[in-house]
């Protein structure tokens, strides 16, 4: 090496790339040696939590990954891959874009849909639909406002123009987001099982290449930034937070799409954190195998940018390519027609050691395997202990809760309320038809379903987590995330496959943040067992805090579960809408007398100590079961999930797409608020035409799950118990309206 990039690191560098000190000790050990600033800067990101999981591996390698659906295991590629049948194979996975999103709401989501998509396409998948799951803090602040808006912009801007359709997601509001908002970003998308491109590097001799778009100073040490606390001094950190371009990226897209049907290309992956340090050492580490990358033939948009800024860059819209060595002119002339970059770079060796060289001179040199997950990177199991709150929580008791005399002015407060009322202000601003696959726009369904063209199946996906019951009680909090996510899935009549997720928490190094992380993971594992759901990837996100004035303020634990299932007849999709008067609703599963951590609770009586809702896993699954046979018997013509806002928002609901409504009477033996407005788990509301009465009751008494009568559908009129709660139409025009005024 030469003088310029010899001279060693000192500790205080390393610990200001944000390394420890003891880490610091570990990276001589393996190298023998000192390492420069550069070597210092590679293993900065590479160890970070962001790309090595290094305080959560341990408990992740807990979590179920094995399916009858599974294609690869998660951590194997890019994205995780599931088999639907008939040679047709679906990528899909849920990621982060917390940190940039706070600090630049626009660009943090915009590069946040275009880095999930290009994990999808670089596997050979063409991206089909996306999903998103947004927390935002108190909706009336000017700050969240600005969020919000901006975070809206930046999806659906990027989504509209890449040309993907956005089919369903969610958005929440509390105050515990006020400075720490989540932007979580789904993709999914379909390829042909015999064309799957991998994400390892083989072959010593094989030519590596950089395709897409040059690279920039924008992003450098993203993944460092991502893997910190939110302080008063972040926005000084605005250089980490990349710059999208959606029509380069359809670019992209098409080229790899041409690609996969070559057979010049060993593997690719994408550039996403840690840039071209990232995508270099997984590839290499992955096929076993090292490379020799010369940075200066790295197309650059700045003069003069040193080895660290283009090792570091997270530029957006770009790829590292190996290629068959003898079929580099077929991929130059690919690129070439899609009027994009494709330089060689560098090599493979036989080594297993990553080489970054500048204008002939060394200027980094080491084992790949020491930098990757599951590698030499550290792995820590870390401190952890119950809060105080969780058992004072549990001393909650209904009876100290007075029921209103008003039960028609509580319906109208969590109707218009914005985490229940329509999110029409954000989901317009997507194009949710791009594409013309989607089968759930105007048909509502509790989950997003997209057609498989060519096929008599359909995709069936959702997002879903209650942050406040996984608060209450992470275990059971992130186990309800699981099961609701199935129950979508179920109630529009799919077969729940398989799951991503998205675990956004504090600091991992707080024990109460890292308790809520590990009861989180028990409570995932529980649930994907009993549904056969295997976790295929995601990504953990830590430090979703803020501190001010020193104090350190978490996010509500946020573990954010993406779930794909599968239509084996799309004739089989289910609606959520009343389709005509006179029909009888149902609701399958128990009623009790439960208002624990429900919006009413919370929000209209502002009592936040309380347990997560009752749940029941195994009544849950015999629930599932039960829906999935009413639907392949076509007894049901109308069924919707009965969560957020309880029994009276999900009638509303089902009401408003034709403007019909409910005659409905309580149960007597549960309180009419817990009845109407508690959000007790494992519930579904259907509803079955008179003719077939007779049948529902018969399979239904056969399931062993209870099921109660609850009245009729009418013509527009919503009456509760002889009382008369309001029409439908202004029912609805709260609703769809509510969250657009507060916004606006």
């Amino acid at each position: 090496m030469s003088a310029n990039y010899q001279q060693e690191a000192t500790l205080e560098q390393a610990i200001e790339l944000g390394l420890r000190a003891e880490e610091f000790e570990m990276i001589k050990e393996i190298l023998g040696r000192t390492p420069n600033f550069t070597e210092t800067s590679v293993y900065s990101v590479m160890w970070s939590e962001h790309c090595s999981y290094k305080n959560s591996i341990f408990w992740l390698k807990q979590l179920p990954k094995d399916g009858p659906h599974m294609l690869v295991k998660a951590g194997e590629e890019n994205a995780g891959l599931v088999d639907l049948g008939d040679g047709v194979g679906c990528a899909f996975k849920i990621e982060s874009h917390n940190h940039p999103s706070a600090l630049e709401p626009y660009q943090g989501a915009a590069t946040g849909v275009g880095g999930i998509n290009r994990d999808i396409f670089t596997m050979g998948a063409r991206p089909i639909a996306q999903l998103n799951s947004l927390r935002f803090g108190e909706v009336d602040s000017d700050k969240t406002k600005w969020l919000v808006k901006g975070v809206v912009k930046g999806i659906s801007h990027y989504g509209n123009a890449f040309g993907i359709p956005t089919v369903g997601g969610e958005v929440f509001f509390d105050k515990s987001y006020n400075q720490n908002p989540l932007v979580n970003a789904f993709s999914a998308g379909l390829l042909d099982t015999k064309k799957i491109i991998s994400a390892k590097a083989k072959g010593p001799g094989n030519p590596v290449y950089i395709v897409g778009a040059a690279t920039g100073k924008d992003g450098i040490a993203g993944a460092a930034f991502a893997s910190k606390d939110i302080t008063e001094d972040s926005a000084n950190d605005l250089p980490s937070v990349q710059v999208g371009d959606p029509f380069l990226e359809k670019l992209l897209l098409e080229a790899t799409m041409e690609l996969a049907e070559t057979d010049a290309i060993v593997g690719m992956q994408d550039m996403g954190a840690a840039g071209i340090t990232c995508s270099t050492n997984e590839m290499s580490a992955g096929g076993g195998v090292g490379m020799d990358i010369h940075l200066d033939r790295v197309p650059t948009r700045q003069d003069n940018m040193q080895p660290y800024e283009i090792l570091l860059s997270e530029s957006q819209e770009r790829m590292l390519v190996v290629v068959q060595k003898g079929k580099e002119q077929v991929v130059k002339d690919i690129f070439t027609k899609w009027d994009l970059h494709a330089e060689e770079i560098g090599v493979v060796t036989d080594t297993k050691r990553t080489r970054y060289f500048m204008n002939g001179e060394l200027v980094s040199d080491v084992p790949s395997e020491s930098l990757v997950l599951g590698g030499g990177a550290p792995q820590y199991q870390r401190e952890y202990k119950e809060p105080a709150y969780y058992q004072e929580y549990k001393k909650f008791n209904i009876n100290d809760v007075k029921q209103p005399d008003n039960l028609k002015e509580v319906a109208y407060f969590l109707l218009s309320h914005p985490n229940i009322a329509s999110k029409r202000w954000v989901y317009e601003q997507y194009d949710s038809m791009v594409g013309t696959k989607t089968m759930t726009t105007n048909q509502p369904s509790d989950a997003g379903v997209v057609n498989i063209k060519g096929t008599d199946k359909a995709l069936a996906m959702t997002v879903d987590c209650n942050s406040r019951y996984v608060h209450a009680d992470p275990e059971v909090g992130t186990a309800i995330a699981v099961s609701e996510a199935a129950r979508n899935i179920v109630c529009s009549g799919g077969e729940p496959s398989a799951i991503t997720n998205c675990l956004n928490f504090g600091n991992p190094y707080n024990p109460e943040s890292y308790w809520q992380f590990v009861g989180a993971i028990k409570g995932m594992s529980a649930a994907c067992r009993k549904f056969e759901t295997p976790v295929t990837g995601g990504n953990v996100s830590f430090y979703n805090q803020s501190v001010i004035n020193g104090v350190e303020k978490p996010v509500f634990p946020t573990p954010t579960i993406g779930m794909i299932g599968l239509l084996q007849d799309k004739n089989n999709l289910m609606t959520l809408d009343f389709k005509q008067k006179g029909d009888l609703i149902f609701i399958l599963g128990d009623s009790v007398d439960c208002i624990a951590s429900s919006e009413y609770l919370y929000s209209y009586h502002k009592v936040e100590a309380s347990p997560a809702p009752y749940f029941d896993l195994d009544k849950e699954f015999d629930l599932q079961q039960a829906v999935k046979g009413l639907i392949s018997n076509r007894l049901i013509n109308a069924a919707h999930d009965c969560s957020d806002g309880g029994l009276f928002v999900t009638l509303a609901e089902m009401s408003f797409p034709r403007g019909l409504g409910f005659d409905i009477v309580t149960d007597s033996e549960v309180r009419e608020d817990a009845f109407l407005f508690g959000e007790a788990q494992s519930r579904v509301i259907v509803t079955v035409s008179e003719e077939q009465e007779d049948e529902f009751i018969e399979f239904m008494a056969q399931s062993g799950v209870n099921f109660t009568l609850l009245g009729h559908v009418t013509k527009g009129k919503f009456v509760v118990d002889d009382e008369h709660f309001g029409f439908c139409d202004e029912a609805k025009d709260i609703y769809l309206n509510a969250l657009g005024n507060k916004l606006n």
